[in-house]
């Protein structure tokens, strides 16, 4: 990537449609204002809150950090942004965070992919109150089954962090959080309506009570659809889903020491797709992600954590037959140690997968030691990882990072940052028709430069990173497995790199906000731009509040991308407009309306398959204050 000037390199390659005009006159000015200080300032072109700088991340570091200590690369978007969001995806409100780009074969409950600074979809860790999702099919987490309507809150780690999950995060992790109880008793139901025949419902309650904090929430979701795929060949009908959901957080603080807490999140997915021009073929989709905790500050400065988790990902496909599972199970005893300005962290970790797919039927293990050591003082920030997994099948493999953060002025900080990151083959790679049993793990080095600025509601950040992976996996020609269609293989290379700008500022009442990212996934032994992913994408948005309403807009801009590694498949740039309207109604009902693509643009982002056009979608829902 040719690097000009900021205002250059961000005016001069988005001139690609009128909808992303607007863009490039943002970014011109962003150079000026952008969000907090934090890495952790929310970034989604939403009605959001700006977070405040005592605000925690647990993602970063795996500890509770305040937003100000961390040198990490972070965003979070809360409950707040998820319901005036109006979406059903959860991939839909990822798509507005920098850094993130999404491919869907289809609508809501297809196959969904996410790419995090351009890595592939398997390259992000992703956990639900600390339970680790992954299929060992596919590689990855199943996003299209995680249930938006369960989600409380979501932290985004953009960069690789290996040295402190181990195997699979190597573009970043997404750590989701489910409701936790409050003081009191918070019950409440919601209903909307939208395009497609789309229908909600939801209900729950939360609260606490003296030991005991609790939140119960159940959700249905269906939608008659649209047809998923845009061939002459393919199935007319119309491809709906239809998704119940469920999760329960349980809380129990024993004494002054000892808090003892359980999470369960259920899934049960049904959605159409088309791969026949007949049949009505079905995804069945089942998760389940469960964990006990139990945490203990036995003094000022040392505390312990000792979680057990267990997680499903059923997938299954009729009437064509074909059904995998995947099944992990964890355990974690973490240690913290706070002295002064200093955190020491030690931690044991052990992962237990296993893959049914017939006829397969294997089991691995990973046995893990993470050391971490963090320093904040005056305008220094430190952090250091290491990390030694061993693998029951391939052995051990060792990960280490180290970053730095200097507050060279009052409203500036400069941060620099280095780390390994690896990922095993799935059980699949390994052990299917396809699969060569000695696969070596995928393996990246990263490093990254930041610069941020702040000054009151105004803010700037600008961060350039490459990471670099050895020992890709790709399929490639028959060689040692079984199939004589072809194998897995580690042949290939790539290269992820780019630079994310964000801006924030509040103009009068209207806040502003912003990001564009300038990025090139390549092939580094082809060259060729990897398939599905833009080397530019954007979103700007503007809210305020008037008469009672808060009202926004925003645009979502695209550069064009390629459908296939030989780069012969084009697919086209776009630009969509979203409106976005809340209201009070009454004391304890609030109203949320929105409106995707409201200029009803056609756009792929997979070739052949189609995207929902202009999607309206209103909701009303009765929390008593």
């Amino acid at each position: 990537m040719k690097i000009r000037t900021l205002r250059a390199r961000i005016a001069a390659p988005l001139c690609l449609r009128p909808a992303v005009l607007a863009l490039a006159a943002f970014g011109a000015c962003a150079v000026h204002a952008q969000s907090t200080d934090t890495p952790g300032a929310v970034q989604v072109a939403q009605n959001l809150r700006q977070p405040s700088l005592a605000e925690t991340v647990v993602t970063a570091t795996r500890t509770p950090q305040p937003l100000s200590d961390l040198v990490a690369d972070v965003s979070i978007i809360d409950r707040e942004t998820i319901e005036a969001s109006g979406t059903t995806g959860l991939a839909d409100v990822l798509a507005r965070v920098p850094g993130i780009e999404i491919s869907r074969n289809g609508g809501p409950g297809t196959t969904t992919s996410v790419f995090l600074r351009g890595a592939e979809s398997r390259f992000t860790a992703v956990y639900i109150d600390g339970v680790r999702m992954d299929s060992q099919s596919t590689g990855g987490a199943a996003w299209e089954s995680i249930p938006l309507a369960q989600i409380d809150r979501i932290e985004v780690l953009r960069g690789p962090a290996g040295a402190v999950y181990g195997s699979d995060a190597m573009g970043g992790v997404v750590q989701i959080f489910t409701k936790r109880g409050e003081n009191g008793v918070a019950p409440y139901v919601g209903i909307g309506l939208g395009t497609h025949g789309t229908r909600k419902a939801e209900a729950g309650v939360s609260g606490a009570s003296g030991t005991l904090d609790y939140a119960l929430g159940i959700a249905h979701e269906r939608s008659k659809g649209f047809s998923a795929r845009t061939l002459a060949t393919a199935n007319p009908d119309r491809d709906g889903y239809e998704s119940t959901s469920g999760s329960a957080r349980v809380g129990l603080q024993l004494n002054s020491v000892h808090r003892l807490e359980g999470t369960l999140l259920v899934n049960d997915l049904n959605s159409g797709y088309d791969s026949s021009p007949t049949a009505d073929d079905r995804n069945l989709h089942q998760l389940h992600a469960l964990g006990l905790n139990w945490q203990a500050q036995w003094s000022a400065h040392y505390k312990t954590r000792v979680q057990i988790t267990d997680s499903r990902d059923r997938y299954e496909t009729k009437p064509s037959v074909y059904l995998t599972d995947t099944q992990l199970r964890g355990y974690l005893f973490q240690n913290e140690w706070r002295q002064g300005p200093h955190l020491v962290t030690a931690a044991l970790e052990r992962r237990e997968d296993r893959l049914q797919n017939a006829p397969i039927d294997r089991k691995r293990s990973q046995d893990a030691l993470a050391l971490g050591y963090g320093y904040t003082a005056g305008a220094h920030s430190v952090q250091a990882h290491l990390r030694h997994d061993s693998d029951s099948e391939f052995g051990g493999k060792g990960t280490g990072s180290v970053a730095y953060g200097y507050r060279f002025a009052p409203q500036w900080r400069v941060t620099a940052s280095a780390g390994t990151a690896f990922r095993a083959p799935t059980l699949y790679h390994r052990f299917s028709e396809y699969g060569v049993g000695s696969l070596n793990p995928e393996s990246s080095r990263n490093v990254e430069l930041g610069l941020r600025w702040a000054e009151g509601s105004s803010s700037f950040s600008v961060t350039a990173y490459r990471n670099r992976v050895q020992d890709l996996i790709t399929f490639g020609r028959p060689g040692p497995c079984a199939s004589t269609f072809g194998c897995y293989m580690n042949t290939a290379r790539a290269e992820y790199k780019g630079v994310t700008l964000a801006a924030s500022h509040k103009l009068g009442s209207v806040q502003l906000r912003g990001s564009i990212d300038l990025q090139d996934p390549r092939d580094l032994d082809t060259g060729k731009q990897l398939r599905r992913r833009a080397k530019r994408h954007a979103t700007l948005g503007a809210d305020t509040v008037i008469a009672g309403w808060t009202v926004g807009a925003e645009v979502q801009a695209s550069g064009h991308r390629f459908d296939n590694d030989a780069n012969t498949l084009r697919l086209g740039g776009y630009g969509l407009v979203n409106l976005y309207a809340s209201t009070r109604i009454a004391r304890d009902f609030t109203l949320v309306a929105r409106l995707d693509n409201a200029g009803d643009k056609h756009y792929e982002v997979a070739r052949t398959y189609a995207t929902p056009g202009r999607v309206a979608y209103v909701g009303v829902k009765w929390m008593p204050q």
